[in-house]
């Protein structure tokens, strides 16, 4: 089994910042990718940004230039810091953890972009 514990988020004004942390424990013999997803109320489950185990990201149109992922190899930690964050980005933030073919979401956490 693989544990996430996500902490980070909040409430923020618009043109704020947040960062994002995720952290994987348990039976972790080989992470392939970690990244972060973000569902609002209604609306479905989109990828927000993805690092693989060689470092390759990837990023939703919407968030690029503004929010920037890493991740920590010897901590199983996951970071994903967000800037000029709009109201559009309020949302439960996900972390996703792909162990070998096995994908683990954690519990999410609230992101409230208002003024």
């Amino acid at each position: 089994q693989v544990q996430l514990v996500e902490s980070g988020g909040g409430l923020v004004q618009p043109g704020g910042s947040l960062r994002l942390s995720c952290a994987a424990s348990g039976s972790i013999r080989s992470i392939a990718a970690m990244g972060w997803f973000r569902q609002a109320p209604g609306k479905q489950r989109d990828l927000v940004a993805q690092i693989t185990s060689g470092g390759q990201t990837n990023y939703a149109s919407s968030v690029k230039g503004r929010f920037t992922i890493s991740r920590d190899n010897a901590k199983n930690t996951v970071y994903l810091q967000m800037n000029s964050l709009k109201p559009e980005d309020t949302a439960v933030y996900l972390c996703r953890v792909v162990v070998t073919i096995n994908a683990y979401w954690g519990q999410g956490t609230q992101v409230t972009v208002s003024s």
